[in-house]
């Protein structure tokens, strides 16, 4: 046998183990979704236009989605432009005591168990107000957040050439310029991928929000006052799973199927967008 015919039969083999091996890692993937749309389809339709908008007493779940996007774009609004600066940072002043910190503490933080993060906003945030609240649920879910957000920046920043930087301080910009106006529009697709994988880690979470957010889901919360207790998804599965009732593991299914369309309603058509290079 020839070597050519050899090198063929090797290369065969190695895509074959290669698909293998690939299925076998998204196997998992498309097994969970698919169990969600087999258990959940059936009982949201059942329920139809009730089960998103009536209470959980009425068999749906309204107030638990309003809670979820309420607390995701809370967390968005506090967490996001503090992680961009740190990673922003930890960038530009790389040797620094400071930046050197700052990604060593980010690094920490990737690693935290989340329900450490609710129990410390529970100590300082929620026992001096009193009581649970969507601000405390926003607040614990932007530390979550943050490292995310700030690490993909750091890395999708690092990435440009730094000929780019030299030339942009060679025709006169300031420093500020060159990381908002030239590296910033270069690395947006890696800030952006950041932003959502963080969005949609926090949008998920359950652990910090048992020990902050306190649950509503029989009205739907005042927007306009973040003091007040509030629901979400997630902390709804985990309650109606722990519940002794058919009736409620039903309905735990088909709120997660929920939760997977808001989630890949979102996520999709950004990082299409992003690999279309489209403005958004």
């Amino acid at each position: 046998m020839s070597h050519k015919r050899i090198r063929m039969i090797k290369d065969k083999l190695f895509l074959i183990v290669i698909g293998c091996l690939t299925f076998l890692a998204v196997l998992p993937l498309f097994h969970i979704i698919f169990s969600i749309i087999l258990k959940g389809l059936p009982v949201v339709l059942e329920g139809g236009l009730k089960f998103l908008t009536a209470t959980k007493s009425e068999g749906g779940i309204g107030p638990a989605i309003i809670g979820t996007l309420y607390l995701t774009f809370l967390a968005s609004l506090i967490g996001l432009p503090l992680a961009f600066l740190a990673g922003t940072y930890a960038y530009e002043f790389p040797k620094s005591f400071i930046g050197k910190a700052t990604r060593v503490l980010l690094q920490i933080m990737l690693e935290f168990p989340t329900i450490l993060v609710g129990t410390f906003i529970m100590a300082v945030v929620v026992v001096p107000l009193g009581s649970f609240s969507a601000i405390a649920g926003a607040l614990a879910l932007a530390l979550i957040m943050t490292p995310y957000v700030a690490v993909y920046t750091e890395e999708a920043m690092s990435e440009i050439p730094r000929i780019y930087k030299e030339g942009a301080y060679a025709l006169g910009c300031t420093r500020a310029q060159v990381i908002f106006k030239v590296i910033t529009k270069m690395a947006k697709k890696g800030i952006l991928t950041g932003m959502l994988i963080g969005m949609a880690k926090v949008a998920g979470e359950t652990a910090p929000l048992i020990f902050t957010i306190g649950g509503l889901y029989e009205s739907y919360p005042d927007l306009l006052n973040p003091l007040k207790p509030i629901g979400a998804i997630p902390m709804l599965i985990y309650e109606l799973i722990n519940s002794p009732s058919p009736e409620d593991h039903k309905m735990a299914w088909g709120t997660a199927l929920i939760m997977l369309i808001i989630f890949l309603s979102i996520f999709i058509p950004i990082r299409y967008a992003l690999r279309e290079d489209i403005k958004i």
